[in-house]
């Protein structure tokens, strides 16, 4: 088979870890079962250690890839709000977070295969370079050459790259974007996609295309290799299984670029 030949292929990811009653009521495991790499909140915006034990645990169980979550640590806001916090405290934040999830995973034997910021941390360091950078020194000192997830064509993955990074460009399903590529705030009514059929379609197009729709109509060109659902979400599950189907119907193999982190 030609390289050209090869079928298209893109990883699904969903932040897990969140919130213990979806770990006890099977919620995270549903989605376990339908993504190929899983974000583990630790301990910053949301998550303790029995909480990344059982994700992690869960995760071994089932073949799919771990990286840390590690966010703003703002539990009352859930790490959506920024912080103010210093690039050294954001450096210190995200190295504490990362080390203890990777020493939970250890236990399991699972070795980490990515870092993905979470909410106001992730979208500040897609605009700010002093915000990447202080991530981005965090995950080198924790494991130099490491995988980070960052927005798609954002200051982050250049930044990310610059440190010796290995960078992972990812789109979202469930969220809808602004005309320069950006992710539409959360304060608008309209900034999430809860329709399992139109996130999947925007999967589709994304993975297929390298498109999605802009808030105003237009289209966004996205170049990614990792789709992210919105474990949080009520609808996280039909959404992620929604996309797996569209996905194979489009004849896009769905696989996990950390696979062999």
């Amino acid at each position: 088979m030609k390289p050209s030949d090869q079928p298209r292929s893109i990883d699904l990811n969903a932040d897990l870890g969140e919130f213990p009653e979806a770990l006890a009521d099977g919620r995270e495991e549903a989605l376990l079962r339908l993504v190929t790499s899983a974000n583990v909140a630790c301990g910053g915006h949301a998550g303790d250690e029995a909480t990344m034990a059982g994700v992690v645990e869960l995760a071994r169980r089932l073949g799919v890839s771990v990286g840390a979550h590690p966010g703003y640590p703002d539990r009352a806001g859930f790490g959506r709000d920024p912080m103010g916090l210093t690039p050294a405290e954001i450096e210190r934040t995200v190295f504490e977070q990362v080390s203890t999830l990777a020493t939970v995973a250890e236990r399991a034997g699972v070795r980490l295969a990515h870092v993905k910021a979470h909410g106001a941390l992730y979208n500040d360091a897609a605009r700010d370079e002093a915000v990447a950078t202080a991530i981005a020194r965090a995950v080198r000192r924790w494991r130099p050459g490491a995988k980070v997830v960052g927005l798609a064509g954002s200051t982050a993955l250049r930044v990310f790259a610059s440190e010796g990074l290995r960078v992972i460009p990812e789109c979202f399903a469930d969220r809808v974007y602004e005309a320069d590529g950006s992710l539409r705030s959360r304060k608008l009514p309209d900034a999430l996609i809860t329709d399992p059929v139109k996130a999947a379609e925007q999967a589709v197009s994304i993975a297929v295309r390298g498109n999605a729709t802009a808030h105003d109509g237009g289209r966004v060109l996205i170049a990614a290799e990792t789709i992210c659902v919105h474990g949080d979400g009520k609808k996280a599950v039909a959404i992620a299984r929604a996309i797996r189907e569209a996905l194979r119907q489009a004849g896009v193999v769905v696989s996990s670029f950390g696979a062999h982190a």
